[in-house]
């Protein structure tokens, strides 16, 4: 576990997320693409607090334009690797690459290689995911012993048949990926949590996609998902590095706040100091 990736509160408890066999220190999953070079990437990592990164399998991801290897800016005793399907628009073509993503990491010795985010897109224009071809590659990639991470739609009904296929995190989406508009289905995500936690109070529940700043991270956490998965709002921001530490200080204050447990909304107001015991002076 990254020791820098979580404020350290007095008399708090470490508030670790178990998922896939891993524990994590941090609840903020960080993608590595989109990058104005591997330095800045690097640079935002560290000033996230994350302890594990997502890496997309393909091969011409892997290296830049000028030769280098993004796996050569990774510290692999600093971070786990979770590798990705990215790219991915078939059941067939996704088993491929989470396996190909397998050897890849058991050749380097990261504890991530028998687990994989799962991705099969629906189509280019939306980069939703085809829900049947999801639901194929997860059943394969689970009795093929890996640990799935899976990109959901919001589908409470297709969550929870994920779950019951072996899925070891459901990640339905806030809103598209990339969009950066946030999370705009609080409903449907509660209804998912209500069905994933069911009989299971710690199956660890992730948001993918759609988060544009912090406060949209802070509003997932706070509605009792587990932990946030992004890499554009930090890679595009107009100041990564300024953004990165921004969703790290909004996922523990999303996270504190929904354990602290917020007051109820009340239509009329409610005196902040109490009357009962107050001497009023003016009275004979």
């Amino acid at each position: 576990m990254n020791p820098h990736s979580a404020p350290i509160v007095d008399g708090l408890a470490p508030d670790t997320l178990v998922v896939g066999g891993m524990t994590l220190s941090s609840r903020l999953v960080v993608g590595t693409g989109k990058y104005a070079s591997y330095a800045e990437m690097a640079r935002c990592l560290d000033a996230s607090g994350t302890d594990c990164v997502t890496v997309a399998v393909r091969r011409e991801r892997l290296v830049n334009a000028t030769g280098e290897n993004i796996l050569d800016h990774l510290d692999a005793s600093r971070y786990t690797i979770l590798p990705n399907t990215a790219g991915c628009f078939t059941a067939d073509d996704a088993v491929r690459v989470a396996r190909l993503g397998r050897e890849l990491l058991r050749d380097l010795g990261n504890p991530g290689a028998e687990w994989v985010k799962l991705e099969v897109l629906g189509d280019k224009r939306t980069l939703l995911p085809d829900p049947v071809g999801t639901l194929e590659a997860t059943a394969r990639l689970v009795a093929d012993g890996f640990a799935v991470l899976v990109y959901s739609t919001d589908d409470p009904i297709v969550a929870r048949r994920l779950k019951d296929l072996g899925a070891a995190s459901v990640m339905p989406a806030g809103s598209p990926i990339g969009s950066g508009q946030g999370i705009l289905n609080a409903n449907n995500l509660r209804i998912c949590l209500e069905y994933l936690k069911e009989g299971d109070p710690d199956y660890p529940v992730i948001v993918d996609a759609g988060v544009g700043t912090a406060s949209d991270v802070a509003a997932a956490m706070e509605l009792g998902i587990d932990g946030v998965l992004l890499n554009t709002a930090i890679a595009h921001a107009a100041d990564p590095l300024r953004m990165a530490q921004a969703m790290k200080a909004a996922c523990f204050a999303g996270r504190q706040a929904h354990l602290a447990g917020r007051i109820p909304r009340r239509l009329y107001a409610t005196a902040s100091s109490p009357e009962e015991g107050v001497i009023n002076s003016g009275r004979r």
